[in-house]
């Protein structure tokens, strides 16, 4: 099972080319089924059959796993049933009759426009000093609520990943797939205060392109990123406590009440499905409805 596992991990990284995060979480769950099923007696991949997959399941959810979870799981298990199938480590795809616990569609809090304004603000307040951390911070949350791009995405930014002149920065994003985002004046504004002030205190040899710096003058990671983006919101009265998903989040809330389609907000979250976007839409039609209960006289 252990050489099955090694080749499965081969797979994902030579040909499906899978990030090194999405590797380790799809092994981590391929561990626990194989690890189950030999507890049950089977010590060969191709005795693993629907059963074992859904005690196993039954067993997640026993020890208080999230729908979510579940149905990342079931997919994970599903995925390499098929695997197995394919190349001939196994007679029949077992996991082709796995079903998937519908997952809690729900999301979190998100920032008004006016807070969004106050964040942003306050942030540029504190680095009228010109202090490299200060530019740096403004630059980050100015380009993650101008384009709603994720922390990991932000974090792998490279210098030559941005279009000045156009206003567009490359994104990497999920399974690989690169996408040129916009983002407006105000972005640009503390983008180029940041490379042209900041980013020269920060770098040190051996930063290379990395557009943003810790206070080593390396990359900066994405723990630093939310720890950021935490303190930040806590300067805002009244603002909910949110990470860099939040302030996505919150930006693409914005471009729907401002009145942009959802084909196009999707192309700009980088969304492999147009249902993931629709879920925004949940958002607005709250603000809408609690807008009506507030200001219409029949409310």
């Amino acid at each position: 099972m252990m050489r099955v596992l090694a080749d499965y991990e081969r797979h994902l990284v030579s040909e499906r080319d899978l990030t090194p995060h999405t590797v380790r979480a799809y092994l981590a769950d391929i561990a626990g089924v194989l690890d189950h099923a030999h507890r049950l007696g089977q010590d060969d991949v191709a005795e693993l059959d629907l059963r074992t997959l859904r005690s196993w399941l039954a067993k997640q959810q026993s020890m208080g796993r999230s729908r979510t979870t579940l149905s990342r799981r079931a997919t994970a298990a599903r995925v390499f049933t098929a695997w197995l199938a394919r190349t001939g480590r196994a007679p029949h795809d077992a996991g082709s009759a796995l079903g998937s616990p519908k997952a809690h569609r729900t999301l979190p809090d998100v920032l008004r426009a006016d807070e969004a304004r106050d964040l942003l603000s306050a942030a540029a307040e504190l680095a009228d000093d010109g202090s490299a951390i200060g530019l740096r911070d403004v630059a980050m949350l100015e380009l993650l609520y101008a384009t709603g791009i994720r922390v990991g995405e932000l974090v792998g930014l490279d210098v030559d990943d941005v279009d000045d002149a156009r206003h567009l920065v490359r994104v990497l994003g999920k399974g690989r797939k690169e996408r040129s985002v916009p983002y407006g004046r105000p972005a640009a504004r503390a983008l180029e205060f940041w490379l042209r002030q900041g980013r020269p205190q920060l770098m040190v040899e051996g930063a290379g392109a990395a557009l943003f710096l810790g206070a080593r003058g390396r990359r900066i990671d994405q723990r630093a990123v939310r720890t950021l983006v935490h303190r930040r919101i806590a300067d805002v009265p009244g603002a909910p406590d949110i990470g860099p998903h939040g302030l996505r989040h919150s930006a693409a809330t914005h471009l729907l009440e401002g009145g942009a389609d959802l084909r196009s907000v999707q192309e700009l979250l980088g969304h492999a499905s147009l249902a993931t976007t629709q879920r925004y839409t949940h958002v607005t039609t709250d603000r809408l409805r609690r807008a009506y209960a507030q200001a219409h006289p029949r409310a």
